[in-house]
């Protein structure tokens, strides 16, 4: 990661979000800001161009299926937001928000959004926003955190966030870049939440306890993200993760394959072959 730049595999999403917005598949998450906010233009969009880092834009049918799970992975999460808002829920917190566009385009009135980030990629994010004429909502409030200096709790105390009211947390794409100890102890943090809280979550299983037929595969595509100096750090199998959640006081927890939560949207038939080769998983946890 460049100083003072997202991550080249956030950029990455960024450009997958947008050019879901316009490819020939089944919409799962509906964001107008996409491709103003990753830098692009529409005619500019093309499987090609939107290839993870490292990876060739020959395996379509993978691509497509890592596109679909990523726009059901914030679709699940703000259906996730608007049921707490439905319950009296006012805070939302995006952990490593990245350019994530949900604060732009929130529709619920008198939700306050935090978003969490390295000061200087927040720094990034605002000039990016400014060029593309998206307005900074008053409903929005940046949280830079740099970990070098500061902790998660003091970056969102500082920004206004309050303990004592119940709130929600979207932690996307960045637990497999943490150590597993930080991964514990920010999951600490929530669930020490004074007020009734909610998390989603997304992660990756150890290439180890995948399949035989795709070990290969994924091994590569760890090699490919460590060759851009982004490494996977942390790898949990789905009672690994249960464990954690609730040794760190989540009551509640729901964790799927991604590709599960991509199927209650488009349904099964539109999976394509091998669902299963992204390895990834999505949890929702809450703790009363």
């Amino acid at each position: 990661m460049e100083t003072g730049q997202p991550s080249r595999t956030a950029l990455a999403t960024a450009y997958a979000r947008a050019y879901h917005q316009v490819a020939p598949e089944p919409r799962v998450l509906t964001d107008p800001l996409a491709a103003a906010t990753a830098g692009v233009r529409t005619e500019e969009l093309s499987e090609a161009a939107v290839a993870p880092p490292g990876e060739s834009a020959a395996d379509a049918a993978l691509q497509r299926l890592r596109r679909l799970c990523l726009a059901a992975r914030s679709r699940f999460a703000e259906d996730t937001i608007a049921d707490a808002v439905a319950d009296g829920v006012r805070q939302a917190v995006s952990l490593g928000a990245g350019l994530d566009t949900f604060a732009y385009r929130n529709p619920h009135a008198g939700l306050r959004v935090f978003e969490v980030d390295h000061p200087a990629t927040q720094t990034w994010k605002r000039r990016r926003l400014a060029e593309a004429a998206i307005e900074v909502p008053d409903s929005l409030t940046f949280a830079p955190v740099d970990f070098e200096t500061a902790t998660l709790a003091q970056g969102l105390a500082a920004a206004g966030f309050a303990r004592d009211e119940p709130a929600v947390f979207l932690w996307l794409g960045v637990v497999m870049y943490l150590a597993p100890d930080t991964v514990r102890g920010t999951l600490r943090y929530i669930a020490e939440h004074a007020a009734p809280v909610r998390l989603v979550a997304d992660y990756i299983g150890p290439p180890s306890a995948a399949a035989p037929e795709y070990r290969a595969a994924l091994a590569a595509r760890a090699e490919r993200v460590a060759a851009l100096g982004e490494p996977w750090l942390s790898y949990f199998t789905a009672p690994e993760m249960t464990a954690e959640l609730r040794a760190a006081g989540f009551t509640h927890i729901d964790d799927r394959n991604s590709a599960d939560v991509l199927a209650d949207f488009i349904g099964r038939a539109e999976l394509g072959p091998d669902p299963d080769l992204l390895n990834s998983r999505i949890v929702r946890a809450s703790r009363t």
